[in-house]
């Protein structure tokens, strides 16, 4: 059976990372445009006519791979429009023609999606993404995390591989340079001092 992975979150969360993970196996037909360039618009996204109008997804070509992956944030920008995903829509022309839907919600960490939103589109849309993923939970979706993948990198994608049961290129040399730079990093400062600093180290040293 043909399978296809929706890949979803709330804006700024990492479609496009997430996109070129995808793409490097070559059993799995996905954004590959994207290998070769930092970032491209999401209406080059290859379904993104088949999000604007599903009833088109009979006529795509399904003989290309046994695996697709489609990327679409919540909300995501239609000509200028912040517009919300017609999952409905999609899921169902797809179950029609027999193709096997899975959904992985992308995650970050909250304060930076929020700040992310407000630098980027003016205005943070994470709490509108929630609810529209609200939505979803009959699909039962896997969750992918932007900070589990930073830290363990490699072991985290081998693990997402048995997890989702997906072809997910884990040791290609590639992966390195997609995340090597933290997104996270512009959005943090250090701090000098913390309350709780004082109690950990009164509590690490040996008690008499």
């Amino acid at each position: 059976m043909k399978k296809i992975l929706i890949v979803t979150g709330p804006q700024g969360s990492g479609n496009h990372m997430w996109s070129k993970l995808f793409a490097l196996s070559p059993r799995c037909f996905g954004w590959q445009a994207l290998l070769d360039e930092y970032w491209i618009g999401h209406d080059q996204e290859p379904f993104a006519e088949y999000w604007q109008d599903p009833s088109k997804l009979k006529y795509f070509d399904w003989g290309q791979a046994d695996y697709y992956v489609t990327s679409i944030s919540i909300p995501y920008m239609n000509n200028g429009t912040a517009t919300i995903p017609n999952f409905k829509g999609f899921v169902a022309e797809l179950e029609q023609l027999g193709i096997e839907v899975q959904v992985a919600i992308i995650g970050r960490d909250p304060t930076v999606l929020r700040l992310q939103e407000e630098r980027v589109r003016g205005k943070a849309t994470v709490d509108q993404a929630l609810d529209e993923l609200g939505k979803l939970s009959g699909l039962l979706p896997n969750f992918l995390s932007y900070e589990l993948l930073q830290l363990y990198r490699q072991e985290y994608l081998h693990q997402l591989n048995h997890i989702l049961k997906w072809p997910i290129a884990y040791t290609d040399s590639r992966i390195e340079e997609i995340i090597k730079e933290d997104a996270n990093a512009k959005y943090v400062k250090p701090i000098k001092h913390h309350w709780v600093d004082d109690l950990a180290k009164h509590t690490s040293r040996k008690w008499r």
